[in-house]
C-alpha cells in the first residue's frame, strides 16, 4: 500500500524512542525497557493498556532496534494453524541467521488456554520472543505458565499534554502528516479533539485527519480547524464546556451537591453531562474518592473503595466500557449513608496542630532502641494493650497540653453508629 494513502495515525507511528510519548516510566533513559533496546538483551513481554496508546507501536520499535524478523500475529483473525507457520519459519531464521523471531501477538486475551499453551515451549527456548498487548487485566487473561515466562509491562493512558505534543507534531509534519495543508487550528478546537480521543492516539490522529480534510481552505489558502468545523467534520455536537472555566466548577458542584444531597438521579445526569462533554475521567475519579471520604467517611467505609475501584477501571480499561464503572460508583456514592464527621475532625485537628504547634510526644510512646534513650525515660510506662482483656486500657495517647481533646465524632448513621459503639465501650470504668 503506498504510504502516503495509509491513515494518518499509521503514517504518524514513531519510528525511534525518542518520538514516543507518555510511556517514560518504561522508555525513559535507564529505564529497563529503554536499557533492553540499547543492549540488545531482549525478553518476552506482555504489554497491558489501553487502546491507542502505543502498545504496538513499542512491538514494531523493539523490532526494528534488535535487527530481529517480526511477525504480526491477530488473535483475532489467526489460530494454532497460523501460529505453526510463524513457527517454521522462525526456525529456519534461527538455524541460518542464529536470531529469534519477534511475535506480537494482539489481544492475546482473546486467545483460549489451549492457544496460549502453544506459545510455552517456543518461549521457553528463546525461539521467538513473544510481545502479547492486551487491554485486559493479564492475571486473569493470560495463563500463569505465561506469565511466568514473561514479564508484565503496564502502559499509561496517555495525557492531554502527551495528546497535543501527538497533534501538533502530525499538524507540522510535511512528510508523513499534514503539514503540506497549511493548517491552524484553535486551542478550543485542538482540547476537544483531545478530549473526545479519550487517551487514545490513533483516535485522535483520525479525528485531526478528518477535520483536516474536511475544513475548506480561506482566500489565504489555508484552512482553519476551529470548534464548529472539528464538530462538523466529527458529526458531533460539542457541549458549552471549558475545563478551565467557570462551567467546569459548576458541573462537578453540581454532581457533588447531587451525590451529597443523596440523589442518584440528579448525579447520574451531571456525571454523563461532564463525560459528554469530554471532561477527563479521571478527573471525576479523583472526586469522586474525594466526595467517598468528605461526606460518606466511615459512615460505609466501601464507599471509598468502591471509588477508588472505578478510578483504577477507566485507568485500566478505557471507554466506553468503564463509563459504567463512573455510573456505578456516582449511584452508589449517592445512595450511601452520609457523614461529614471526618471532614470535622481533619479540620479540627489541622486547626488545633496550628493553634498548639509541635507539641512533643510524651516520653511513655516513644521508641527506646539505645540505653541512653531508656535512662532519659523513653518507652518507660508505656502499657501494652495486647496483656489486657479485649486489648483495652487506660492509657493517655495525646500530649499533656491537649489532652482530653475530642477531633473526632462518630455520627448515628451507618457503620459510624458501630464506631460510637466502640469508642463508648472503650471508656467503660475499670479498664487498666
Amino acid at each position: 500500500m503506498d504510504f502516503k494513502i495509509s491513515p494518518l495515525a499509521t503514517r504518524m507511528r514513531p519510528e525511534r524512542i525518542e518520538e514516543m510519548v507518555g510511556q517514560d516510566h518504561i522508555l525513559g533513559p535507564s529505564k529497563v525497557l529503554r536499557r533492553s533496546l540499547e543492549t540488545g538483551n531482549l525478553f518476552s513481554i506482555i504489554f497491558w493498556g489501553p487502546p491507542g496508546s502505543g502498545k504496538t507501536t513499542i512491538a514494531k520499535l523493539i523490532a526494528k532496534y534488535s535487527n530481529c524478523p517480526f511477525e504480526s500475529f491477530s488473535a483475532v483473525l489467526s489460530g494454532v494453524r497460523e501460529l505453526r507457520e510463524v513457527i517454521a519459519s522462525a526456525k529456519k531464521t534461527y538455524k541460518y541467521e542464529l536470531k529469534p523471531t519477534i511475535l506480537f501477538v494482539d489481544e492475546i486475551h482473546r486467545f483460549n488456554k489451549a492457544q496460549q499453551d502453544a506459545f510455552l515451549p517456543h518461549v521457553e527456548t528463546g525461539l521467538i520472543i513473544l510481545i502479547g498487548a492486551t487491554t485486559q487485566n493479564p492475571s486473569f487473561e493470560v495463563i500463569p505458565p505465561l506469565l511466568s515466562r514473561t514479564r508484565v509491562m503496564t502502559i499509561k493512558p496517555l495525557g492531554g499534554k502527551d495528546m497535543a505534543i501527538i497533534l501538533n507534531r502530525a499538524l507540522k509534519d510535511k512528510n508523513r502528516g499534514l503539514g503540506d495543508l497549511n493548517i491552524e487550528i484553535k486551542e478550543d478546537a485542538l482540547q476537544y479533539i483531545i478530549n473526545v480521543s479519550h487517551g487514545d492516539a490513533r483516535t485522535a490522529l483520525n479525528n485531526l485527519e478528518s477535520a483536516s480534510y474536511f475544513a475548506q481552505p480561506d482566500r489565504n489558502n489555508k484552512k482553519i480547524l476551529d470548534m464548529a468545523t472539528v464538530a462538523l467534520a466529527l458529526n458531533k455536537k460539542p457541549l458549552i464546556y471549558d475545563k478551565n472555566g467557570e462551567e467546569h466548577y459548576n458541573l462537578i458542584s453540581a454532581l457533588h451537591k447531587s451525590m451529597r444531597g443523596s440523589d442518584p438521579q440528579a448525579s447520574i445526569y451531571w456525571l454523563y453531562r461532564m463525560l459528554e462533554a469530554g471532561e477527563d475521567p479521571l478527573f471525576i475519579g479523583r472526586r469522586l474518592i474525594r466526595f467517598a471520604s468528605e461526606d460518606i467517611g466511615l459512615a460505609n467505609p466501601k464507599a471509598l473503595e468502591i471509588a477508588l475501584t472505578a478510578y483504577q477501571a477507566w485507568e485500566k480499561v478505557g471507554p466506553p466500557e468503564a463509563e459504567l464503572s463512573l455510573a456505578q460508583a456516582v449511584v452508589y456514592l449517592a445512595t450511601a449513608p452520609k457523614s461529614n464527621s471526618l471532614y470535622v475532625a481533619e479540620k479540627s485537628v489541622k486547626k488545633q496542630i496550628g493553634e498548639s504547634g509541635p507539641q512533643p510526644v510524651p516520653l511513655h510512646l516513644r521508641n527506646a532502641p539505645t540505653r541512653l534513650m531508656r535512662e532519659m525515660g523513653y518507652g518507660k510506662g508505656y502499657i501494652y494493650p495486647h496483656d489486657y482483656p479485649d486489648s483495652r486500657t487506660r492509657q493517655e495517647y495525646l500530649p499533656e497540653k491537649i489532652r482530653g481533646r475530642i477531633f473526632y465524632r462518630p455520627s448515628d448513621r451507618g457503620f459510624e453508629k458501630e464506631i460510637k459503639k466502640r469508642m463508648i465501650e472503650k471508656k467503660k470504668p475499670g479498664d487498666s
